[in-house]
């Protein structure tokens, strides 16, 4: 008998199966438009905002502004994602992702004259936004593709993902000028709005609805236990958490290019997609040579590896040797992307996918803010360069203290995982 329309054979092992796939096609459509969005308008308002103000730690609170809504949705995110239909939800956090950069494209226009704190309101909607669409993708991509693609899928959205992070902020450095501010948040809306399509012609099957739908609060304590009860999938959480936290020099990008390197947007869109284009590169890598034996090895010497280029990165004084650092550690970044990813989809249930994906954001996707608001108070005490040296060197700190305190992790063949 044929696989059903759109869904390749479960036994092609090919390193193109994936792509075989008209859902997971659609599915990568879905995470490029998303974060293409999201980082036109992360560097369009990092620029507005320190133009305006020329403040360091103006930009760590554009970190705090999206993280606070995100920590408070995300948990309830994940819980509706394993109860409710998942396409819709997905359509319904883009349209809520098309909304943001009207709004700013509003704030920064002629036609409005106010403080620059109102730019912050729309960030904070972004965050309670991102909260769905993290778990959303996670839990469709288990239905998608069969098990044993799972390792190629994760380094094909990896390579997407990377992708749109190079394009992103690219696009947004580069048409400041010729559009302005207001122009390019519009562009970042039209290409949310593009998600509800990619969505919409996906023909995957949802999982039945639950008839008795457990308490909240009980299902959401459910996937926090599994989580903080799997020692090997808590360990890469931990691991890729603090080492954005303590290793996110590129939210301080525009003061350094502003202070230290002396170049235009254009080069801040540089200097945000390099860590990108390096992940790219390690994600088709690994797409073509998936890493099994090993695992944990290799992911504890990447994050170490990013440390010691966040150092290189905070040490130099010419532009194209600080890309060139940040392209390095994108390449570990994506050996860190793909192995927690992985990991994540090998270890949880169907039916957790959603809480299990949130908690993943909880601790991954709100470090980056998180990290942020970090670099940009200790940018404030410290200064730019201390401030990066000082973060290298805790994220170095903490790949030994991983090593030490999970031994599993250390020691993780990915064929081991159930």
């Amino acid at each position: 008998m044929n696989p059903p329309e759109g869904v390749p054979d479960a036994g092609d092992a090919s390193r193109a199966a994936p792509l075989r796939n008209a859902n997971f096609r659609a599915l990568l459509g879905y995470r490029i438009f998303t974060i293409l969005s999201y980082q036109i308008v992360a560097v369009t308002a990092g620029w507005t905002i320190y133009a305006q103000t020329g403040n360091p730690w103006m930009l760590g609170l554009i970190g705090l502004a999206e993280v606070l809504p995100y920590f408070c949705v995300a948990p309830f995110a994940g819980y509706l994602v394993d109860h409710l239909p998942r396409r819709k939800l997905g359509m319904a956090a883009a349209a809520g992702l098309a909304v943001t950069p009207l709004l700013l494209a509003l704030l920064t226009s002629e036609l409005v004259t106010g403080s620059v704190w109102l730019l912050y309101l729309p960030i904070m909607l972004t965050g309670m936004v991102r909260a769905f669409l993290g778990p959303v993708y996670n839990a469709l991509f288990a239905r998608v593709l069969p098990r044993d693609q799972f390792v190629r899928g994760a380094s094909l959205g990896s390579i997407v993902f990377q992708s749109a992070m190079v394009l992103g902020p690219a696009i947004g450095g580069l048409l400041i000028k010729p559009l302005g501010v207001p122009g390019v948040f519009v562009l970042a809306a039209v290409l949310a709005l593009l998600v509800i399509g990619c969505l919409a012609r996906m023909g995957v099957t949802e999982p039945p609805q639950k008839l008795q739908r457990e308490p909240v609060f009980a299902s959401i304590a459910e996937g926090a236990r599994f989580v903080f009860g799997h020692q090997i999938l808590l360990a890469a959480l931990a691991l890729d958490m603090f080492a954005v936290l303590f290793g996110g020099a590129i939210s301080l990008a525009p003061a350094f290019i502003h202070d230290v390197l002396h170049y235009g947007p254009e080069g801040l869109g540089i200097l945000r997609s390099a860590p990108a284009l390096g992940s790219v590169a390690m994600g088709i890598w690994l797409a073509r040579n998936p890493v099994q034996r090993n695992a944990g090895r290799f992911l504890l010497a990447a994050v170490a590896g990013f440390g010691l280029c966040m150092i290189g990165f905070g040490l130099s004084t010419a532009f194209w040797l600080s890309a060139f650092f940040l392209l390095l550690s994108g390449m570990c970044d994506g050996v860190s992307v793909v192995m927690r990813s992985t990991i994540m989809q090998l270890s949880t249930p169907d039916h957790m996918r959603g809480r299990v994906s949130s908690i993943n954001g909880l601790f991954v996707g709100s470090s980056n803010e998180i990290g942020a608001f970090y670099m940009g108070s200790m940018a404030r005490l410290l200064g730019l360069v201390p401030a990066v040296v000082v973060g290298g060197c805790m994220t170095i700190a903490v790949v030994a203290t991983t090593a030490f305190k999970a031994p599993r992790l250390r020691r993780l063949d990915l064929r081991e995982l159930t």
